[in-house]
C-alpha cells in the first residue's frame, strides 16, 4: 500500500466544489489544486479553501508533475477530452457522470486506462447512496432473497439549466437509473431494447434531433436470467424529481417512495412495510464521515441545483472519493472501473439509437464487457 497522500487536482467548481472539503479532509489525499475558466471565481474558491494551487488552463495543470490525478466536474461534453487528455498526460481519473456521449469516445477511454495502467472510475452517485447501500447489505445478507427483476427512474425537470441540456435525449444522462440495477447484482448489460414516448417542446428538439419527453429501456444482463427496465424524462413531464430504483426478490422486494422525504417500502412476501433508510457513514474514515450529511451547498444562500433537485445525492459523495482513493492506494480496480463504466454509459448512448429505430435490439459492445 502507498500511505503516501495523493495529490488530487478538481477541475470544474460548481459542483465540484463540493468535494473539495472531503478530499481535504481524507488520510488519503492532498488537496492540491483546483482548475477553473473564470480567474476571479478560481482565486476566489482557492482563497475560500486555502488552496494555492489555482489554474485557468486545464493544459497547464496537467503539465504539473505533481499531481496524481484528477477530479472531473465539467460540462458533460467535456468528459471524454479531458478524461483521455489527464490520462495521456500520466494521471488517474475520477469524473463525474456520464463517461462520454459517445460509444467511441467511451472506447477511447477504455483502452487509454489499459494502454497506461492508470485507474479510471465514473463517479456515479447512486451506487453510493445510502438508500443502494442499503438494499445491497440486504441483498449480501440474504434477505431479498434471489433477484428477479430491478427496476430504475430518473426523473428531472430541466428547464433553467444551462443550454446544453436543452433538449438532450434523456436516455444520454442514464447513469443514475442504469447504474444501480447493474450494480446490485454486480453485472453488465449484454443489449438494449428502447423505445421512446411523447414529444417536447418543438423549439428543444433541434439541437439534438431527439423528439422524445420519456425514453424508457429494458436491459438484458449478461450471463444472468436477470432483465432490468429504466425510465428517464428532462422536459415536458409533470413529476417531483425522482432518482430511484425498486428490487424485486424472491424473499423481499424493496421499492423507492413515490413523494421525495417519505419512507420507502419493504415488502415482505405480500406485507408491506414501511422503512427508515439509515445512513452509511460508519463505513468511512472518521474524518470525513459528517459529509454524507452536510457539505458546501447546504447553507440556504449557497445552493446548487443538483442540490435542490437531488436530495444531496444520498449522502454519496464521501464514499464516492473514499472508493476512487482506496483503489488508487490499493492499487485496484474500483467500482465502477473504466470498462464497467463504458457499460453504464453506452447502455444510455445505444439505448438513445434504439428508441429512434422503434426499439431496435442494440448489443453492448466487447469492449464494455468483462470475462
Amino acid at each position: 500500500m502507498n500511505k503516501k497522500p495523493f495529490n488530487i487536482a478538481i477541475i470544474g467548481l460548481g459542483f465540484g466544489a463540493e468535494f473539495i472539503p472531503i478530499y481535504q479532509k481524507h488520510p488519503l489525499a492532498n488537496m492540491y489544486a483546483i482548475c477553473q475558466r473564470n480567474k476571479e471565481k478560481a482565486e476566489e474558491i482557492g482563497k475560500a479553501f486555502g488552496i494555492e494551487k489555482v489554474y485557468t488552463d486545464y493544459d497547464e495543470l496537467l503539465k504539473d508533475p505533481n499531481i496524481d490525478a484528477v477530479h472531473i466536474n465539467t460540462p458533460i461534453q467535456n468528459h471524454a477530452e479531458q478524461s483521455l487528455k489527464a490520462l495521456r498526460a500520466g494521471k488517474h481519473v475520477a469524473c463525474t457522470v456520464p463517461m462520454a456521449t459517445t460509444v467511441e469516445e467511451c472506447r477511447a477511454i477504455v483502452e487509454e486506462t489499459e494502454r497506461t495502467g492508470l485507474t479510471y472510475m465514473m463517479m456515479e452517485t447512486v451506487i453510493y447512496s445510502r438508500e443502494f447501500l442499503f438494499v445491497k447489505e440486504l441483498y449480501e445478507k440474504g434477505e431479498l432473497g434471489k433477484i428477479q427483476f430491478l427496476r430504475a427512474s430518473h426523473q428531472q425537470e430541466m428547464a433553467g439549466w444551462p443550454g446544453y441540456w436543452e433538449g438532450l435525449p434523456p436516455m444520454h444522462y442514464a447513469t443514475h437509473c442504469v447504474g444501480p440495477v447493474l450494480a446490485l447484482p454486480n453485472a453488465q448489460a449484454e443489449y438494449v431494447s428502447c423505445l421512446g414516448s411523447g414529444r417536447i417542446d418543438e423549439n428543444l428538439i433541434p439541437k439534438y434531433g431527439s423528439p422524445f419527453a420519456i425514453e424508457t429501456c429494458h436491459i438484458k444482463l449478461k450471463d444472468s436470467d436477470l432483465a432490468a427496465e429504466v425510465t428517464r424524462s428532462l422536459f415536458n413531464t409533470a413529476r417531483q424529481y425522482r432518482e430511484s430504483f425498486d428490487v424485486y426478490g424472491s424473499k423481499k422486494s424493496f421499492e423507492w417512495t413515490l413523494i421525495e422525504h417519505e419512507d420507502s417500502v419493504i415488502h415482505t412476501g405480500e406485507s408491506p412495510e414501511r422503512v427508515k433508510i439509515p445512513d452509511y457513514a460508519h463505513l468511512l474514515p472518521s474524518e470525513i464521515q459528517p459529509f454524507t450529511t452536510g457539505g458546501v451547498y447546504d447553507s440556504d444562500e449557497n445552493q446548487h441545483l443538483s442540490f435542490i433537485q437531488g436530495a444531496g445525492h444520498g449522502g454519496s459523495h464521501p464514499h464516492l472519493v473514499n472508493e476512487f482513493l482506496n483503489a488508487l492506494n490499493e492499487n485496484r480496480a474500483p467500482y465502477p472501473d473504466a470498462r464497467e463504466s463504458a457499460n453504464i454509459t453506452c447502455v444510455g448512448i445505444l439505448a438513445h439509437e434504439s428508441a429512434m429505430e422503434g426499439g431496435a435490439i442494440k448489443q453492448l459492445p466487447a469492449f464494455t464487457l468483462k470475462g
